[in-house]
């Protein structure tokens, strides 16, 4: 049986005939944390796109989890499957409190703030529980406008926990952050890491070289090399 969580095979992706990904294959192990690095322009941000749909590979397929092939799959129906995506800019509610966004993270409340119904005890256990992980156990109640760059990140990765992905794609998560928040983020993927996968895209190579354990260099669309961060 396969260990691969994630199976990229001969994927080539073409606009206007140029190969932004070139027969590329890429995999990711259950339970594997792994960085994603390469200059501008290597196909780092497509190839999350075809890995939740965004973008439909020209050709080649992915495999996830037990689906052997999801090209075909809606990028929401994705979702379901497992993967779980964060983009650069935090995409939160900052109006709402961070208890809120959690909430509606899990649908149990509109961007509105409005309650669509009450939330059972077990969610409120779970809220807490990513709170303690995230490290805003004692900011639920503060409004997430108001929280710093670095803990707006960490909510919104907060968001997607509370979805129980077996994937995490994160698009440069320490960018922007003061010494100490990428520190804690990097404490924080490691300890997340534990019980899923995930794929993180990072240009910081002080982050890299501390957190990394497997480096996937991309170049030109194609897979330069791969292995443990210290070679």
């Amino acid at each position: 049986m396969s260990n691969k969580i994630l199976d990229v095979q001969g994927v080539t992706v073409s606009f206007d005939g140029f190969k932004v990904l070139d027969g590329l294959d890429f995999s990711i192990n259950y339970g594997e944390l792994r960085f994603l690095i390469g200059p501008n322009g290597a196909g780092k941000t497509t190839l999350l796109d075809i890995i939740t749909g965004k973008t439909r590979p020209t050709s080649g397929k992915v495999a996830f989890d037990k689906h052997a092939n999801v090209n075909r799959v809606p990028e929401q129906n994705r979702v379901h499957y497992g993967i779980g995506r964060k983009f650069q800019t935090p995409s939160i509610f900052s109006s709402l409190s961070v208890f809120q966004n959690l909430e509606a993270a899990i649908g149990f409340r509109s961007a509105t703030g409005r309650l669509l119904q009450t939330l059972p005890s077990d969610q409120k256990d779970k809220i807490q529980e990513v709170l303690m992980l995230i490290g805003l156990h004692t900011d639920a109640n503060k409004r997430a406008g108001t929280l710093s760059h670095g803990q707006k990140q960490w909510l919104e990765i907060g968001m997607i926990l509370i979805q129980e992905p077996k994937l995490m794609l994160l698009d440069e998560p320490v960018a922007g952050m003061s010494r100490g928040e990428r520190d804690r983020t990097g404490e924080l993927l490691q300890k997340i890491g534990q019980n899923r996968s995930i794929l993180v895209v990072e240009h910081d190579m002080v982050f890299v070289r501390q957190f990394a354990t497997t480096v996937t260099v991309l170049h030109a669309g194609k897979l330069l090399c791969e292995g443990p961060v210290l070679d």
